[in-house]
């Protein structure tokens, strides 16, 4: 029996009594994962990307485990939401315009002192000065770097479209613009390099383009250590006492963590390792968040069909966005179909060893999109769930 013949027989065992669709965690291949993050980051703590876990007990199940501090979170609202909930190190990962959730911040000291949020332009600040509604406390504010690699003059930009602040004398004219202004008060840069943590460099069957990635990849690492290292000295020339420097993401721990002026990793898909960390040279984790949908239909040989199933994640529309059938080995989708909204035909001849009502499992393309399909997650250790908790979802919350 192989490696994913057992985990496919350990998963079906655990699951037995519940009805698919249904979503699980395995928590030896979580910690796993976790322990690998951490070997990665070198001593350096990792702050826990929320928008990849989405769920309340595991985000405290990873933060209890040496090496991890502190929460990247994606929205205000969930912020202060994660802060209310004892969570005291809450960083705010992307600018928002949430007025409502401005005012409760600068009105509750609690809530000021667990949360720092986003900004890269001084207009930022007029927004939430116009929130405050009468709330007089201080705001921690981080300013965020654009880390993507420009050639020829400009011409040329690899990397996600972010912040607008490149350069470090930008970076250091918004820290004196937040430094004049009385409320706030910098206390950390982030700088997300997406073109290097969250890009394969090992596609299969894409040998060239995957030598292309690794080299764009090495380059981009060579500029963005400089000149992450020029903004930090231009900021602590503003801002002596800044609290931290974040950089990276799952697909690039080791070699963020090697740069001096990074203070902090981020990095919170490496948990639950889904199908687009499949093709990267610079580790490998377990599998450890899957979902289980039922036969429904066997249409003919070699074919089954499965309830529901169209679960795509975000980005660029491709193939590569979809959930992959991963157990049993062999299945694939019908080209003329892909995954259904709520029925998905699936094809391979290990279809017909598979009767009505088994489960066929899937990783989702990315980590945490998964939970706002499920209200529940269930915990599984060796063959057993041992626990349910819910996500987000099932705590009412849809943040975005």
């Amino acid at each position: 029996m192989t490696a994913r013949a057992a985990d496919r027989a350990r998963y079906d065992r655990a699951t037995a009594q519940l009805d698919a669709p249904v979503a699980i965690v395995d928590l030896d291949a979580f910690d796993a994962n976790a322990d690998d993050l951490v070997r990665r980051a070198g001593g350096k703590p990792i702050r826990v990307a929320s928008k990849s876990v989405r769920c309340r007990a595991l985000l405290e199940r990873v933060l209890a485990r040496e090496g991890f501090a502190g929460i990247m979170s994606f929205t205000l609202a969930e912020s202060l939401w994660l802060a209310r909930s004892g969570f005291d190190d809450v960083l705010l990962a992307y600018p928002s315009a949430d007025r409502a959730g401005y005012a409760e911040l600068a009105a509750d000291p609690k809530l000021a002192a667990a949360v720092t949020v986003m900004i890269d332009d001084p207009a930022q600040l007029d927004l939430i000065d116009a929130a405050r509604a009468g709330g007089s406390e201080v705001v921690r504010v981080c300013l965020e770097l654009d880390t993507a690699l420009k050639l020829l003059g400009g011409r040329v930009r690899i990397g996600a479209r972010r912040s607008p602040l490149h350069s470090p004398a930008q970076v250091a004219e918004v820290a004196r613009a937040v430094a004049r202004r009385p409320g706030f008060k910098v206390v950390g840069i982030m700088a997300y390099e997406g073109h290097v943590a969250g890009v394969g460099d090992a596609v299969a069957g894409r040998p060239l383009r995957s030598r292309a990635v690794r080299l764009m990849q090495a380059a981009a690492r060579r500029e963005l250590a400089e000149r992450r290292a020029a903004v930090v000295r231009a900021v602590r020339e503003v801002v002596p006492d800044l609290e931290f420097v974040n950089g990276g993401g799952t697909g690039s721990v080791q070699h963020t963590a090697a740069e001096d002026a990074v203070t902090e990793i981020a990095a919170g898909s490496g948990l639950y390792v889904p199908r687009l960390f499949d093709n990267y040279t610079s580790f490998t984790g377990r599998p450890a968040a899957l979902f289980a949908l039922p036969v429904v239909r066997r249409p003919g040989v070699g074919v089954v069909t499965v309830l529901g199933g169209g679960y795509p994640a975000s980005g660029a529309p491709g193939a590569d966005r979809l959930p992959v059938p991963y157990l049993p080995e062999g299945l694939r989708y019908d080209p003329q179909e892909g995954a259904g909204e709520v029925q998905t035909p699936l094809l391979g001849p290990v279809a017909d060893d598979l009767l009505i009502g088994d489960k066929v499992w899937f990783r989702h393309a990315k980590a945490g999109e998964l939970c706002e399909r499920f209200d529940t997650l269930h915990l599984v250790e060796g063959d057993a769930v041992t626990a349910t908790v819910p996500t987000y979802r099932g705590e009412g919350h849809t943040f975005l």
